[in-house]
């Protein structure tokens, strides 16, 4: 700034002549466009999924790349799977059977293989689960290829499938935290979801591309594969040994893990608990996909394609809520977050019920989805900062379990309180339910509502 000049004593003849301070230049243009662009490069970065992760760990990096495309061949061979039961049977309850056959060992292995991803080298481990998924994947395109055609075969192969899975996903869970800082890992988990998304909504429509260009054998072979990157992922990842939490060398396994002891460490940890129950609270009052095909016809006069739209909505809602993402590593009281977005997931859903147009419940599933995205990113972030490591896969089987179970109930109570009353009702108490469930759960365990991330107390 110019410096303000004393007026000059007269007579002060051989007083030098003061000599003006500069101006300042007014800012440049470029200046002037920098600062602009800097606040939309910060705003990018708080809106927009923040990829930190994966710039700075090569072996998230590659973890994150092979999840992603086995997600994506997984779902396109579900797909496959059930178009080739339906050739061979012409039935819709053979391929309802599909989904049994993948549930029992999915929560029969998830409990287990939680206890087993606490008791060994959990890279060994996702080695071997990675393995196994990938020849299944082969065994299928093998019986396509000879044309078997038998039913028995594919459910037994879905079953193995299922349980490999259930032994994969709480591995790699427990492994993140080993990889990353604490405070990456809400980015870290939104990426996870954002890949899960990916896989259910682009995974179907590559299937039913490539089936439709070539046919079922070769959505069999891309699929196993796409393994070869979540192997390679495996592969280079450091031996990751389960660490005790007390009196134990840092790598060395926990001896003996139970699944019993993993429930008993639930029992007595309200915090972490409560990311189960309120997830079960959302699942199971406020998940009304089973009256879908109603809904099409009964409010929007719909067919098969409506059908589609519901379904999909909930899900494009996820993908929009973890691609705008960056926002949520800034957020430190977690618990709270997950309260009000179950409650944001429930009112959405009650929303929903209170629709006639179409393009606003598409709207409103979309909501819901988004706040469902938020909820799990919060929820996988308490489970795995709160827990100890030797802990953490049994946990994360536990919560394999919920994410299984938790849906299928809610089938069941929406479809039963729609037989009871109407598919309205149903869908509007059932939101509603899920509110107050939230609520009540928050009121047992105020301390959830206080959960602050750079404390985490369990």
């Amino acid at each position: 700034m110019p410096v303000p000049q004393q007026p000059a004593e007269a007579g002060a003849a051989d007083d030098p002549v003061p000599i003006p301070a500069p101006r300042e230049s007014p800012p440049s243009a470029t200046a002037a466009d920098d600062r602009p662009s800097g606040r939309t490069r910060g705003f990018a970065r708080k809106a927009f999924a923040d990829v930190t992760p994966l710039r700075g760990s090569p072996d998230y990096r590659r973890l994150w790349f092979g999840s992603t495309v086995s997600m994506l061949g997984q779902q396109m061979t579900a797909l496959a799977v059930s178009v080739q039961v339906y050739d061979l049977t012409g039935s819709n309850f053979s391929v309802g059977l599909v989904g049994l056959f993948s549930l029992f060992p999915l929560v029969a292995f998830g409990l287990l293989g939680g206890a087993i991803a606490d008791s060994m080298d959990r890279r060994k481990l996702g080695l071997i689960a990675s393995s196994g998924l990938a020849c299944m994947s082969l065994v299928l395109a093998v019986q396509a290829v000879l044309g078997l055609h038998q039913v028995w075969l594919l459910y037994t192969v879905v079953a193995l499938q299922s349980a490999f899975f259930a032994v994969n996903s709480p591995t790699r869970s427990a492994m993140i935290p080993r990889l990353l800082p604490a405070e990456q890992l809400p980015a870290a988990n939104a990426l996870s979801t954002m890949s899960m998304n990916l896989g259910l909504t682009l995974g179907p429509m590559l299937g039913g591309l490539i089936m439709g260009v070539w046919n079922t054998e070769t959505v069999y072979v891309v699929d196993a594969v796409g393994f070869a990157a979540s192997l390679y992922a495996m592969w280079r990842l450091p031996a990751m040994l389960p660490e005790r939490a007390n009196g134990g060398d840092p790598g060395k396994p926990a001896q003996r893990a139970s699944v019993a002891e993993g429930f008993r460490f639930l029992r007595t940890r309200p915090n972490v608990r409560m990311t189960f129950l309120g997830d079960i609270a959302a699942m199971v009052f406020g998940m009304p996909r089973a009256l879908f095909p109603a809904i099409a016809v009964a409010w929007y006069g719909g067919d098969t394609a409506t059908v589609g739209l519901l379904t999909a909505a909930p899900a494009v809602g996820a993908l929009a809520g973890s691609l705008f993402s960056g926002w949520l590593g800034s957020v430190r009281y977690q618990g709270r977050a997950v309260i009000l977005s179950i409650v944001a997931w429930g009112l959405a859903i009650a929303a929903f019920g209170l629709t006639s147009w179409l393009w606003l419940g598409l709207l409103f599933l979309a909501v819901a989805g988004c706040a469902d995205t938020i909820s799990a990113v919060f929820r996988n972030t308490i489970l795995q900062v709160a827990t100890p490591d030797e802990m953490r896969g049994r946990l994360a089987g536990v919560f394999i379990v919920v994410v299984a179970g938790g849906p299928r109930l809610g089938d069941f109570e929406s479809g039963s309180v729609a037989a009871l009353a109407t598919e309205r009702v149903s869908v509007i108490s059932g939101g509603l339910a899920c509110v107050v469930a939230v609520l009540l759960l928050t009121a047992r365990w105020r301390g959830f509502w206080r959960y602050d991330a750079k404390n985490p107390v369990p």
